[in-house]
């Protein structure tokens, strides 16, 4: 039996567009048994949609690698128990990519670091910002040179805490870089250029505080949360109850607010009252990345 675990993941993070990402400890596990035919059950996120349940981005990846790793076509009981809410900018499709990669080493009994999982990720998704982070935890700053993810880590403090905010709603990744322009001004380009550089310093010297300033961008924060207006009322509620920064996690819907774990209690009661349609999750961040037991 093989056991496999990947976080959701926060990405884009205020002005890093496409480069800085976070995981958080909320996770979906894959348990994996050799059998005579093909089975699959699904519990959880997704579990009543058609689509979702049948798998068939996990299963087209684990078969594709596991039959270069082995040239075999060997059959397998998959059962999904999915956490990570769907199409809410909280990196489930990267959640799917990275498990499956990581499910195929391990059925077919080859060591493989993570390194070599991120830049085969890469090639089923072309942005790092979440990838990254789900295979390797904790902050990253990533770049794609060629064919290659070039990343830097550091490992989150216990004392923080995320405070997610997920609507109801969903914002599809297409849809919301519809909304994005072909072209930016260079003073809205440098403004954001100048908070992703400083919000990188900031997490990795732990200067949390100064988040406040960092977190401010101008490349798509605004455009796509215009696109589900209560999110401005979201980020005002949040940085009002002591929010360190409070951005869009990736595309939408959902909210990322990374808080003192003193404050995070007090945020979440004010903000489910607000935003009673809503679920709002308490989550410690997650230093592991992927997990592969065998």
């Amino acid at each position: 039996m093989m056991f496999i675990s990947v976080p959701a993941t926060s990405a884009n993070l205020g002005p890093g567009f496409d480069t800085l990402g976070l995981a958080v400890d909320l996770r979906n596990e894959i348990t994996i048994t050799p059998s005579k035919f093909l089975s699959i059950s699904t519990h959880g996120e997704g579990a009543d949609n058609p689509k979702i349940k049948k798998n068939s981005l996990f299963l087209s990846i684990f078969n594709e690698n596991y039959k270069r790793l082995t040239g075999r076509d060997d059959n397998f009981r998959f059962e999904f128990l999915n956490r990570i809410p769907i199409s809410r900018g909280l990196g489930s499709s990267s959640a799917v990519i990275v498990a499956a990669l990581s499910a195929a080493y391990t059925a077919a009994d080859k060591k493989y670091n993570k390194r070599e999982i991120l830049n085969h990720a890469l090639r089923y998704e072309h942005h790092p910002d979440n990838i990254t982070p789900a295979v390797m935890g904790g902050f990253n700053v990533a770049c794609v040179e060629g064919d290659r993810v070039y990343s830097k880590k550091r490992r989150m403090p216990d004392y923080l805490k995320a405070v997610v905010v997920v609507p109801n709603r969903t914002i599809s990744t297409a849809k919301s870089r519809t909304v994005l322009p072909k072209m930016y001004r260079k003073e809205e380009t440098v403004y954001s250029l100048s908070r992703s550089s400083y919000m990188t310093a900031l997490f990795m010297s732990e200067s949390w505080d100064l988040l406040r300033i960092a977190y401010k961008d101008k490349l798509h924060q605004a455009r796509r949360m215009k696109m589900m207006p209560e999110l401005f009322d979201v980020q005002k509620l949040a940085l009002k109850h002591g929010a360190l920064m409070s951005t869009l996690s990736g595309s939408g819907s959902t909210f990322f607010n990374l808080a003192y774990e003193k404050d995070a209690d007090k945020m979440a009661q004010a903000l489910r009252s607000r935003f009673p349609q809503f679920r709002v999750f308490i989550l410690s961040l997650d230093n592991n990345g992927v997990i592969t037991k065998s």
